[in-house]
């Protein structure tokens, strides 16, 4: 057998060296001579590599048994339109025979990876021994890892390569192996729209990189190796050659996929980006084998599994420790010093974290504020709200239990001093940073945001969304950000119509600084609820409600007795009408459409704008109110009304500070009408009144038609000012609310964890 292995070892050396030899010639002719129809053939392999799937396949110990499995069922009679390639741990100081004992199982030809190495369709790449490789622009490229010997994750390096090169064509393998590289790349390759195989434990030599995928809950398929080949052929058919992009016919089927997803799991994804959503839903169609969108429609609605498992589809975060280094590098420099210049001791630094997803960056901002106290040799109180709508990813974010793979992102020394390690290899964040986040389950557009905050972190979530979604949560961000307050945003994002509200402190790494404006942008009906109303509507009347409506007919008869006027309506500063007493349909009509038990609704002519404008007088200055010689017009003919609105004390209902009023109205009677007219005579200048004109009768009624419109303007704007008031004193109460329940969850979610 020796004998055999070195005979096999020295041919496939021989042929390695010729293929060498074969390529260094051929670089040699096209750099020399310019060979124009080499560069055209060189071209034309270049240009199909965005056309078709690239398969990547991670594998270390026991890798070789699922090699031959899935090779050896992988059909070659055909095109199969995909790209293989094999990334294994392999010893450093070892030949690798690999790719010679790879041809053994299939009759696609196998190529061990040289540098820059164009990839083609139908073909397997095999990575060689002491080398790590990426995938950029449809070329292989190899480099020297750091650390030969050292902690290395070629698997996750060449994945995040292919997720980012190939997005909703890269598609990831792992077969059977020790440890947990290829963890972190099976997560950049979910996110960017790719599906996920990985070997059934029970059938791997080694299950603990198939483990540990599967514990990120984004693997599509278990299977095992001889399984994935036709499921991967069936995938790949289905996915590039029958269905195609989704279509304007579709739209109904897609609009049915939101309302379930609204309806069974509570979010509204509709404003999120069609490509996006598009990529999600065919990828699940094509896991299911569904052709029609309608179809598929139908079966999320008999299945709740398959919502959830879409639903999480939508939600994948692509995150990790430091991300985007660079960025955080300016933030740890620039920022976090300000933050803590001429601040008190006992005051407390706020920080939000939307789509924290499992968080990692949550706790690396916790990790960088920690080195800032600890450089200062101070400690400041530090509260970091971490919020997602994926409750398993929160789940993971509270354990703060990371897979070793973490070495990639967080540096040897950071480790030793912010993780422990545990005996499984996984590494915990301790207790320091563990209590800086307060992890809970928030949707960002419709519950209400925290406030005053110093600085907020939201980072590759508006990526996701639609320009009309984006603006909306740059404003309720910009609420929620203190005066000064710092916005952290991700490489792809942008401020859009709403660049004027920040500050750009570094536009590279995406840090805004919040600007006092005078008109502040108030996020007003993108947190409230729709059912929102006053604090008068939200507290109920403390009686029976037979009792209540006997107390409000005494009370509008005792006004009404009082001031010995036959017809009056009780209403609530709002105008909505509570009770009507006498013959009210002279000055009062029903609308055409949805009843609407409103006064100012339901005012006839004449009587609508004076109504609002006198209405609003009385709450605001709660006096009464004496409107005489209102023009009513009744039954096409107009008659002269004095109305009346006076306060009036709900005796029943005092807890509530309940606002209601008593609207009388009388007819004038024949003195009073000659009274008004010798009024608007003296207000004319009577020396000149045999001269008055028809046009200067319009003039006088154009000015008091100008005077009412602007008195209405001015009772609008004071009513919105008041409203906003009371929206924002309600929101910030919402928001203390919510904040204190989140710390009460938090800390019941750490006592179940010490429990268990």
């Amino acid at each position: 057998m020796k004998g055999c292995d070195n005979i096999v070892k020295t041919k496939t050396e021989d042929i390695e060296k010729v293929e060498k030899s074969n390529e260094k010639q051929v670089n040699n002719t096209k750099k020399n001579l310019g060979n124009n129809l080499l560069d055209s053939d060189m071209d034309s392999n270049k240009s199909p590599e965005k056309n078709f799937p690239i398969v990547g396949i991670g594998a270390s110990a026991g890798g070789l048994a699922a090699f031959e499995s899935f090779f050896s069922t992988l059909p070659t009679n055909t095109k199969l339109g995909m790209a293989f390639v094999l990334v294994q741990h392999l010893d450093p100081n070892h030949t690798s025979i690999l790719a010679s004992l790879v041809k053994h199982y299939t009759q696609l030809p196998v190529y061990e990876v040289t540098e820059g190495m164009i990839i083609q369709p139908d073909s397997i790449y095999v990575i060689p021994p002491n080398y790590d490789m990426v995938i950029e622009d449809g070329v292989l490229h190899l480099k020297k890892p750091i650390e030969a010997h050292g902690f290395r994750l070629p698997i996750d390096l060449f994945f995040r390569s292919l997720a980012q090169q190939k997005q909703e064509k890269a598609i990831g393998i792992i077969f059977s192996g020790t440890g947990s590289d290829g963890t972190l790349g099976v997560r950049m390759i979910k996110g960017a729209g790719g599906i996920v195989m990985v070997q059934r434990p029970e059938s791997s030599e080694y299950d603990g990189m198939p483990r540990s995928a599967i514990a990120t809950g984004m693997v599509d398929y278990i299977l095992t190796p001889a399984e994935m080949s036709a499921k991967l052929i069936a995938y790949n058919n289905q996915k590039f050659e029958k269905i195609q992009v989704l279509t304007h016919k579709t739209e109904s089927g897609i609009k049915k996929i939101f309302n379930i997803l609204n309806t069974k799991i509570g979010h509204d994804f509709s404003n999120y980006k069609e490509k996006t959503i598009i990529r999600r839903v065919e990828r699940r169609m094509n896991i299911k084998n569904f052709k029609n969108v309608d179809e598929y429609a139908q079966y999320l609605e008999q299945n709740l599994t398959e919502v959830e498992a879409l639903f999480h589809d939508f939600l994948i975060g692509i995150t990790s420790f430091f991300r985007e280094p660079q960025a955080f590098e300016t933030f740890q420099t620039k920022i976090i010093p300000q933050l803590f210049t001429n601040r008190n001791l006992d005051s407390v630094i706020r920080i939000w974290v939307p789509g924290c997803s499992t968080g990692e960056e949550a706790y690396s901002i916790g990790i960088l504020f920690q080195e800032q106290m600890e450089i200062l040799k101070q400690v400041f109180k530090v509260l970091i709200f971490a919020t997602d709508i994926d409750a398993k990813a929160l789940e993971t974010a509270r354990k703060g239990v990371y897979p070793p793979s973490i070495l990639a992102d967080v540096s040897s020394e950071r480790l030793d001093r912010f993780f422990t390690q545990e005996s499984d290899g996984n590494y915990h964040i301790k207790k320091t940073i563990r209590d800086m986040v307060i992890f809970s389950n928030q949707d960002t557009i419709k519950d209400p945001p925290f406030s005053k905050l110093d600085l907020l972190s939201c980072r590759n979530l508006m990526i996701y969304m639609n320009k009309e979604l984006q603006k909306k949560l740059i404003s309720i961000f910009y609420y929620a950000l203190k005066s000064d307050g710092i916005l952290f945003l991700g490489s792809s994002e942008t401020l859009g119509d709403l660049e004027s509200f920040f500050e750009i402190i570094d536009p590279k790494a995406k840090l805004y600084r919040k600007k006092n404006t005078i008109n502040e942008l108030l996020p007003i009906g993108t947190f409230a609820s729709p059912q929102l109303k006053s604090k008068e509507t939200l507290k109920p009347f403390s009686k029976t409600p037979i009792e209540s409506k006997f107390q409000l007919r005494e009370l509008i008869e005792q006004t009404i007795l009082q001031h010995n006027t036959p017809v009056g309506v009780l209403v609530n500063q709002h105008g909505d009408i509570l009770y009507l007493h006498g013959r009210t349909g002279k000055y009062l009509e029903l609308t055409s459409g949805e009843v609407n038990l409103n006064i100012l609704k339901m005012a006839r002519e004449g009587l609508r704008q004076e109504l609002i404008i006198d209405l609003h007088k009385a709450v605001v200055h709660k006096e009464p109110v004496f409107h005489p010689g209102l023009q009513v017009k009744t039954n096409g003919d107009f008659t002269a009304v004095n109305i009346v609105i006076r306060p009036v004390n709900a005796g029943f209902d005092t807890a509530a500070e309940t606002k209601l009023f008593v609207i009388t109205f009388e007819e004038m009677r024949a003195w009073e009408k000659d009274q008004k007219e010798k009024v608007v005579t003296i207000g004319v200048n009577e020396s000149t009144f045999d001269n008055t004109t028809a046009d200067d009768t319009r003039i006088l009624e154009l000015k008091r038609e100008l005077q009412i419109k602007e008195e209405l303007l001015k009772a609008a704007n004071e009513e919105l000012e008041t409203s906003n008031e009371e929206l924002k004193s309600y929101n910030e109460e919402m928001q203390s609310i919510n904040e204190e329940l989140q710390s009460t969850n938090e800390e019941l979610e750490t006592s179940k964890e010490e429990l268990q």
